[in-house]
């Protein structure tokens, strides 16, 4: 009974022994499996994404479709490192996109941009390389749209100065007639560049009963019009004459380069406050300085400078009427995993020989 009892012992044994081995060599084989077609996978090119965290948030998107090189390693060896590469994803400015870069990456099939903007690619240039270039509209709408009315919110109700006041340990007066702000509900605004982002702005000031007023190349459909409450104005002057608010919603471009300068400045109501989420220099950066010293306008909230950051000596930093933001529009972690997901929709969609969601071409 004894030895019955063990071998059967020495069987179960052995049959587990077996099935260990067995899931060994099946997790090996997937592993494999899986390595040879991480290897399949073609090569992008990216700056590195951030923080630790947002990385980790971002990483699996793009290593869906790509094996990623970043930037810093590029940099270390582009003779070894180039001719592998198919897909550049620009996600920021340190990933530099220069005739000499792009030249060393003789495989390369698309600049995938993040954002809407731009104006740092020399298309033209990118095309007669055979290399196809796209940004993602739509998908960064809502964030730099609710930053604009934040901008303009929080310059209004002078926010950051009520702040300050009230967390510094030698304030002793808590209300100061200097915190008295600008109303906003019932208020007009006035939006140059009535694009997507333009559109999701006009919203946005409907809810709070304003006015709103709007310049741009083409006239949108009454529909349009009439879905944000906005009316066209076919002359910008008027537009700067009649707002109490002036929304800088426009792309840049040589057109738009000084957009806003001592003229158009000077057309502004003297209450009147500018808000920038477009580019830098869309505004004479020295124009507005004097109109703020003089108080030509109010006061300017600007997420966008140029360059970026200003240099700590710049006179815009020392005045009281001004609000600054880092560019940092479209800085949300939803808005952030929809823009890395559609450049990877649209680079993998150009290695496809797919339609391209949002091919950029030149004008």
């Amino acid at each position: 009974m004894q030895s019955v009892c063990v071998r059967r012992l020495w069987g179960s044994a052995q049959v587990t022994r077996l099935l260990k081995v067995t899931n060994i060599n099946r997790s090996v084989r997937q592993l494999q499996h899986k390595e040879v077609m991480e290897d399949d996978k073609p090569w992008a090119l990216t700056s590195e994404l951030g923080e630790e965290g947002f990385v980790e948030d971002l990483t699996p998107i793009i290593k869906q479709h790509f094996q990623i090189l970043y930037y810093k390693d590029f940099l270390q060896n582009p003779q070894l490192h180039g001719p592998k590469i198919q897909a550049v994803l620009v996600w920021d400015k340190t990933l530099r996109t220069d005739p000499s870069t792009l030249r060393s990456l003789p495989s390369l099939k698309v600049v995938a941009n993040g954002g809407v903007g731009i104006d740092h690619l020399d298309v033209p240039y990118i095309n007669s390389l055979g290399v196809k270039v796209t940004n993602t509209p739509g998908v960064v709408s809502d964030a730099t749209a609710d930053m604009a009315l934040g901008l303009l919110l929080a310059s209004a109700r002078k926010i950051v100065q009520g702040h300050q006041i009230s967390v510094d340990p030698n304030t002793t007066n808590h209300k100061p007639q200097s915190l008295m702000g600008v109303e906003v509900t019932g208020s007009t605004m006035g939006i140059i560049g009535m694009g997507h982002i333009g559109c999701k702005i006009a919203q946005r000031g409907k809810g709070f009963d304003m006015k709103i007023l709007y310049h741009n190349r083409t006239r949108r459909s009454v529909e349009e019009e009439q879905a944000v409450g906005a009316t066209y104005c076919e002359k910008m002057d008027d537009l700067l004459k009649e707002s109490d608010f002036v929304v800088l919603a426009v792309n840049l471009s040589p057109e738009t380069t000084g957009l806003i300068s001592t003229r158009e400045l000077n057309l502004m109501k003297p209450t009147a406050t500018l808000v920038n989420i477009s580019r830098g220099r869309v505004v004479d950066h020295d124009a507005l300085v004097k109109a703020l010293q003089s108080e030509t306008i109010l006061a300017a909230a600007l997420d966008v400078t140029y360059p970026e950051p200003l240099p700590r000596d710049h006179p815009l930093l020392g005045l009281p009427n001004v609000l600054i933001t880092p560019h940092v529009g479209t800085d949300t972690l939803s808005t952030n995993r929809k823009m890395m997901q559609r450049m990877v929709e649209n680079a993998v969609a150009v290695l496809k020989g797919q339609s391209i969601p949002n091919e950029v071409k030149p004008k």
